[in-house]
């Protein structure tokens, strides 16, 4: 509850009853109650008017969706999937470009290797015609 462990509650308890005392520390205790309730019910009134003014479209409004990384998470949330759903082609793209690059440097490997060790000499000279210059 509030992140609070046994021991911190039974420490806050001892220092109301020391700071406090017996006498006052229950109706302390009633005020603060008091004031969480008109707290949360501020909270709850309010969460309440902001939905009948948004309208029927934001009928399923809560308080953590007005935090803007979930406001725009949720608002995005087809967008992001089509974003990620393309990095997801392109990353397969790319190893299909890798894998097809890596047989065609090995098939011409093979091919080097598999050459005549002597290329034809080209021709010593080509004709010279006089009259074409």
């Amino acid at each position: 509850m509030f992140g609070i462990d046994a021991a911190e509650l039974v420490l806050i308890l001892v220092l109301g009853v020391v700071m406090f005392g017996p006498e006052k520390l229950p109706e302390l205790s009633r005020k603060a109650a008091r004031v969480f309730v008109a707290v949360r019910d501020i909270a709850n009134n309010a969460q309440n008017q902001l939905r009948s003014e948004l309208g029927p479209e934001y009928s399923d409004l809560k308080l953590q969706d007005l935090n803007p990384k979930a406001f725009v998470a949720k608002q995005f949330r087809e967008e992001i999937a089509a974003i990620d759903e393309a990095r997801r082609d392109f990353s397969q793209a790319g190893q299909s470009i890798k894998d097809s690059t890596q047989g065609a440097a090995e098939a011409a490997k093979d091919a080097v290797a598999t050459a005549p060790a002597e290329l034809p000499a080209p021709p010593k000279s080509a004709p010279f015609d006089t009259e074409a210059t």
